[in-house]
Parts: structure tokens; sequence; C-alpha cells
């Protein structure tokens, strides 16, 4: 047997591996998301910075995707895809040890280097191990994994913090990175492009400077005021440095993101519908997590079981999105998918205090099923649209959009719940001492501590205003977030082709026989 037919005879074997390793890199957030109250507490961590928790990871991970896809096509994706774990589990290791929220911060910024090199490779090895026939299959799968862990992530974090520490939603990481590089040595085949083209560093740092200059805007506009003159300078330098990076990856001969890719309409279709479900799908997931634990009491753990839906939707529906997509066409399939989305957000606003928890779990569901018709479609159209010898360039645009969506949504959705909630709540904290008003209009999880603290007659007067006002903040905000979904169907309505051009025009773009490309 020839070494491509044994890279063939295992493909479904090394799927599993890019799982596995992609699975981490996913469970990351929703494992620390049902941590965000104890970590408030502990680290004495303010909104703000729970939010530069998230986002520091996903900043770094969004802005370094595309460098290191790059550096993947060029030096080879399996050694990338090994690197990128050592450098996660490293990440992990500190973070669990962290002692302040800001050296947190820090160390989930190293994560997310990690991380940066662990996605790209797993979507990459995979469109040069299958065929086309079955590639959007694998994808299909890969997609369905890679949404797993909203699910598994809340359950998993649950079940360590009622036993152990916060740290050890991060050192769970750990046994899994080693698994993945020990059985990725034998069942994930070396690739590489051949004529990949130079790096571009300037890229790479324009692209995280004027990301995190825009994310650092949004997220201290509540407490700085959005019509401050540094929240408004600091915005305006970050977008005026992303319209640096577009200007220059336009004129490179050599752009870590090629802008032409954008012209064909079922990549920058596609792109759009996954940038805006993740907004509406990070930034929600981070208030329903609050809601759960700080409204409505559940623990850890209870919270964690109480996202299962979300898992059980990915499982059913997304291995079964590229049947649907060639059936009804990835235009309409999308669009449903992100019109479900916007329904089962907008629903929240009719969310109370004491809603109970069934029409909480069908939420999950439908926001669960409506990824499930959004991500392995559109990912399936990105991919498709390029040829395959841009693997790694178009898996990392794709991820890209993922993660940058993310990054906006909790900053932009989550400085929305943070200015709704401090208007909602300033009466209802008017009884306490003046000078701890200002503390406990920060977030609930501050009112409570506050309340607490001062105790009197008015504490548990205080605690149930304050879940009223947050309550009303999130059912504002998930308005917000079912908006940029309801958009991003209209988008894909007007852009995205009903189909994607057949696998012999698609064969004959490339220049390579259906075989030697999939055994490439």
């Amino acid at each position: 047997m020839s070494p491509d037919e044994k890279v063939y005879a295992k493909r479904w074997w090394t799927l599993g591996v890019l799982c596995v390793s992609l699975l981490v890199v996913g469970l990351d957030n929703t494992i620390l998301n049902v941590a965000i109250p104890r970590l408030q507490g502990e680290l004495h961590a303010t909104q703000g910075q729970i939010e530069w928790i998230i986002d520091s990871y996903v900043l770094v991970f969004a802005g370094l995707l595309l460098t290191m896809g790059a550096l993947g096509d060029k030096f080879g994706r399996r050694r990338a895809l090994t690197i990128g774990l050592l450098v996660f589990g490293v990440g992990s290791v500190l973070s669990a040890f962290s002692g302040s929220a800001n050296v947190l911060i820090a160390t989930r910024a190293l994560m997310g280097v990690g991380g940066a090199l662990i996605m790209p490779s797993t979507l990459s090895i995979l469109t040069n191990v299958f065929p086309p026939a079955e590639r959007g299959k694998a994808i299909a799968i890969w997609a369905g994994v890679s949404g797993l862990g909203i699910g598994i992530g809340p359950i998993a974090g649950g079940l360590l913090l009622e036993h152990y520490w916060w740290g050890s939603i991060f050192l769970v990481n750990v046994p899994v990175v080693i698994g993945a590089i020990a059985a990725g040595r034998y069942l994930v085949p070396e690739s590489k492009d051949e004529h990949a083209a130079r790096l571009d560093p300037a890229g790479a740092v324009l692209s995280i400077a004027g990301l995190t200059a825009l994310v650092y805007a949004i997220i201290e506009a509540p407490s700085r005021g959005w019509a401050s003159p540094a929240t408004l300078l600091v915005g305006a330098l970050g977008i005026a440095i992303i319209v640096v990076f577009v200007v220059n990856e336009s004129r490179s001969d050599h752009p870590m993101l090629p802008v032409e890719f954008f012209k064909n309409p079922r990549f920058s279709a596609g792109s759009g519908s996954v940038t805006l479900a993740f907004f509406a799908l990070f930034g929600t997931t981070l208030l329903l997590t609050q809601y759960q634990q700080l409204v409505r009491g559940y623990s850890a753990l209870g919270a964690g079981v109480r996202v299962l839906p979300v898992a059980v939707a990915l499982v059913v529906f997304a291995p079964n999105s590229a049947k649907m997509a060639a059936r009804f066409g990835t235009k309409n399939v999308v669009a449903s998918g992100l019109t479900l989305l916007a329904v089962t957000l907008a629903s929240l606003r009719l969310f109370g205090v004491d809603t109970p928890y069934w029409k909480l779990g069908l939420v999950y569901f439908f926001m669960g099923a409506g990824m499930a018709h959004v991500v392995a479609p559109a990912t399936e159209a990105i991919m498709g649209s390029l040829p395959r010898n841009r693997a790694g360039v178009g898996s990392a645009v794709n991820d890209t959009t993922r993660q940058v969506g993310g990054a906006l949504g909790v900053a932009i959705l989550g400085s929305l719940l943070s200015s709704a909630y401090a208007h909602h709540v300033a009466p209802i904290v008017a009884s306490l001492p003046a000078n701890r008003q200002g503390e406990a209009r920060d977030s609930i999880a501050k009112t409570f501590q506050v309340a607490r603290e001062v105790g009197g007659p008015n504490a548990r007067a205080v605690v149930r205003g304050a879940q009223v006002a947050f309550t009303d903040a999130m059912g504002t905000v998930a308005l917000v977030a079912a908006a940029f979904a309801l958009l991003g169907a209209l988008a894909v309505l007007l852009f995205l082709p009903a189909k994607g051009r057949d696998e012999e025009a698609e064969l004959a773009t490339v220049g390579l026989p259906e075989r030697e490309d999939a055994l490439r």
C-alpha cells in the first residue's frame, strides 16, 4: 500500500484526532462561563475584567489565526497542530494557577496563541485528507464537534467546580492535549503547500492591534462613558488600524488575508453568516450563564446540565445539515438557521426572574438547532469556494470569522448589558451607602456582594431588585443579538448562492484529479 493509500485508509481515524484537538479549543470558553461567578468572587474580578478574561483568548486567537494558518501551510500542518497543542497545554497550566484577574487575562492570551495554531490546522488537514465526495460529511462532523463544546463545557466545568477549585477547569485540558499529541503522531499525516506565499507579519500586527483597540473601547465604555474622549479616541484608533490593515492586505503581494477571496459571494456571504451567528451565540451565552446562576440560583453544575439541550440539538442536526443543504440549497438552510436563532433569542425578552426552566431549555435547544444549520453549510460554502492549495488560509479565515464574531459579541453585548443593568439597578441601589453605589452598579455579582457586606433590612430587597434589573437588561440585549442574527439571514438570502459549483468544475479550477487532491 502506497503512502497516499495509507493516508486515505486512515482518514476517519485522522478525523477523530482532529475532532479531539478541536474539542479542547471549543471547550475552553464554555467551560469558563460557568466559573464566572466564582472568578468574580475569588479573584475580585469586575464585569470588565470578566469580559477581558474571555476576550483576551478570543482576540489573540482571532488575530493570529490567519498567520498561523499560513505557517501551517508553509512548514507543515501536523507540525503546527502539535506545537499548538503544546502551547495550549502550557497556557492551561499557567491559567490554573493565576493569582489575579489580570494574570489570568495574560495566560488566557497565551492559550489563544495555541488555539490559533490548532484550529486552522484541523480544518486544512481535513480538507486535504478527504475527497470532495466525502468532504461535506467530514466537515459536518467537524462542525458538530466544534459546537459540542457548548454543551459539554458547562457540564464539565460544573462538575469540576462542585469538587475542586476554579483552576481545575483549565487543568482538565492537559490530559486531552497529551492524548491528542500522542495519537496525532501516528494517525495524522503531514501536509504542506509547496508553493506557500511569504508570511505577512505586518498584517498580523495590524489585525491584532486594530481588534484589541476596538474591543477595548467597547468593553471599557460602560465605566468610562460611551461618549467619553477616551472611548471615542481608542475606538476611532481601532477602526483606523483595521482600515490600514485592509488597505495593506489589498496591496500586498503576500497578504495573510487575500482580499480577492471576498469577491466570491459563496466565500463572503458564508463568512458573514458565521460571524453574525457567533456574535449572537457568544454574547448571549455570557448573559444566560449569569442569569442561570445569579438570578435563578442554580449551582455551577446545575447551570451546566441545563445547557445540555444545545449539545443535543447540535449532535442531532449538524451531521445532517450537509444533506439539507444539498437538497434545499445552502442559501435556504443557512438563512433558516439564522432566522431560527433570531426568533429564539428574541424570546428571551419575555423571560422573568421566575420563568420555569422548560422554557429556557427550549431556548437552548433551538439555539443549537439554529447554529447547526448555519455553521456546517456555511463552512462548506467557504471551503468549497477556494482551491485546495489554499486550504490553510481558507480554514483560518473561516475560524477567524467565528472568533471575531465571538469577541465582538462578548464585547458589544457584554457592554450593553453593563450599561442597561446599571440603568435598571440605579434606583434599587439608591438605598445603599453613597460610597458603595457605584461599585454596586458594576454587575449583578457586585450588587450581591455590596448588599451582603452592608447588610440591614433592605439587603434582601436589593438582591431581588438586582435580579429583576438583570433580567430586564438581558431581555433588551437579547433583542440586539436577535437583530444581528436576522441581519445575517437577510444578507444570506441576498448574496449567498443557493448551491455551490459542481465538483467537476471545482476540480478543473484547481487542476488536480480528485484522488490526488484527496491524498495530497
